[in-house]
């Protein structure tokens, strides 16, 4: 498995990206691999999370939004730790084992969730992991599946009861 050596990085221009060096990433861009999976660590913290490798005016980057910046406790020009490895999740994010459970379940909804485009997949996980009790998971989830198959597609929709 393709891994980084931790580097130092700080956050860089609008306060929500990191600037990443070329020399980090471009085993992984050699490999086709534009998800990667994210050990960040500061003062004792430390964060794991799914992130891409973005390319914008010839220099890439990777999102390090608020939430992220709040739960390791940086604050822009904080330098911290970063260290990159390949992701082998079949979705490029960790699915909420609610959603996977209520979607085995569920084929119909399942085979409508396998036909979208990745991003679009990780939109839906990304939009039931972010409830933090697994009941109101497992609610969101079946919500969806239903919606799903109403024929729902639009994200914002699919959590909405009808």
């Amino acid at each position: 498995m393709l891994k980084s050596k931790p580097f130092e990085i700080a956050i860089t221009g609008n306060y929500y990206s990191l600037l990443l060096p070329e020399d980090i990433i471009r085993p992984f861009l050699n490999k086709n691999l534009k998800r990667v999976k994210v050990k960040a660590t500061f003062e004792n913290k430390v964060l794991d999370f799914h992130g891409a490798i973005q390319k914008r005016n010839g220099k890439h980057y990777m999102m390090f939004g608020k939430r992220y910046q709040k739960e390791l406790g940086v604050f822009p020009n904080d330098y911290f730790q970063l260290q990159f490895f390949e992701d082998n999740s079949k979705y490029g994010v960790a699915m909420p084992e609610e959603l996977d459970a209520v979607l085995l379940s569920d084929y119909e909804a399942f085979k409508i969730f396998e036909s979208f485009t990745s991003g679009k997949q990780r939109g839906i996980i990304y939009m039931i992991a972010r409830y933090k009790n697994s009941q109101t998971r497992i609610d969101k989830s079946i919500l969806v599946c239903e919606n799903l198959k109403r024929g729902i597609r639009h994200n914002p929709d699919l959590l909405k009861s009808f």
